[in-house]
C-alpha cells in the first residue's frame, strides 16, 4: 500500500520549482527486487520514497529517495510527457513499476 502526502510546497534544489497549481505526489514505497534505476547512481533498492511532479511544459518529473535522507535523484525516464490519465494515474503506474522493481523507469506511452 502507498501513502500519499502533500509534498512541502518549499523548492528543493534537486526539484526546481513547482508548476502554478501544480501539487506534488509523494508515495513510501518498497522497491521490489532488482530496484528502481536512477540517473545518477544507478539502481536503488529498499524503501523509497517517490515524488511526482506536473511542470508547466506538459511534463512529469520522477524523483526518489532513500526514504528519509537528503538526497533525491532523477528516475530514469524522467521527465516524460504528462498522460491523458493525469498526474495521480501516472504516479500510481510509477509507484507500481517501481515496486515491481527490475531496474525500473518511467513508464511511456501505453508502456508498463
Amino acid at each position: 500500500m502507498t501513502t500519499h502526502q502533500q509534498a512541502d510546497r518549499r523548492l528543493h534544489p534537486r526539484h526546481g520549482a513547482l508548476a502554478e497549481g501544480s501539487v506534488p505526489l509523494t508515495s513510501h514505497v518498497k522497491a521490489g527486487p532488482g530496484g528502481a534505476m536512477t540517473d545518477e547512481v544507478g539502481v536503488i533498492t529498499g524503501d523509497v520514497s517517490l515524488t511526482t511532479e506536473a511542470a508547466a511544459d506538459g511534463t512529469v518529473h520522477v524523483r526518489i529517495q532513500y526514504t528519509g535522507a537528503d538526497e533525491w535523484y532523477t528516475l530514469t525516464g524522467s521527465p516524460a510527457p504528462l498522460p491523458a490519465g493525469g498526474l495521480a494515474v501516472f504516479h500510481e503506474r510509477i509507484v507500481g513499476a517501481v515496486q515491481a522493481g527490475g531496474a525500473a523507469e518511467v513508464p511511456h506511452g501505453g508502456e508498463k
